[in-house]
């Protein structure tokens, strides 16, 4: 199936879960627009073939990720936090094909994230969030695959 004809069965399939009205919307062009950064309801990870977009939101402090062959793009619609990237991943475990988890970073660099920040992080580097009690984050992540 070619990326127009998967992106209008994903917008009729969005359609339906909302009961018919468009909870994003997309021109001839191939355009989606996720109004006011919300997905379709029931989309948990929008595929356009060589990128996806979804939604992250944490409220606890989430284990060290690594992704191998995809950059992460995001940008913070709400909340707070810290993200430590780079450094040597401690206590690496293989979680699917060119994933990796930790459960910590050693010699990372903390950046203090806020609403309208933009982050970009190369493939291979690794990365943690960490979430202040009472505090949590929403961010649009874009994962682009590795040229």
């Amino acid at each position: 199936m070619n990326r127009m004809a998967r992106l209008a069965a994903f917008g009729l399939g969005a359609a339906m879960i909302c009961g018919g009205a468009m909870a994003w919307a997309q021109d001839a062009s191939g355009i989606t627009v996720w109004p006011r950064g919300v997905p379709p309801a029931g989309t948990k990870v929008a595929d356009f073939g060589d990128h996806t977009m979804q939604i992250g939101h944490r409220e606890v402090n989430g284990r060290v990720e690594v992704h191998q062959t995809k950059a992460d793009i995001m940008v913070v619609q709400s909340g707070t936090a810290t993200l430590v990237t780079g450094g040597e991943v401690v206590e690496p475990v293989t979680t699917g094909p060119n994933e990796i988890q930790g459960s910590s970073i050693k010699g990372g660099v903390s950046h203090t994230l806020a609403p309208g920040d933009v982050i970009e992080i190369p493939a291979g580097v690794p990365h943690q969030f960490f979430i202040a009690p009472g505090t949590q984050i929403t961010y649009l992540i874009v994962k682009v695959a590795k040229r």
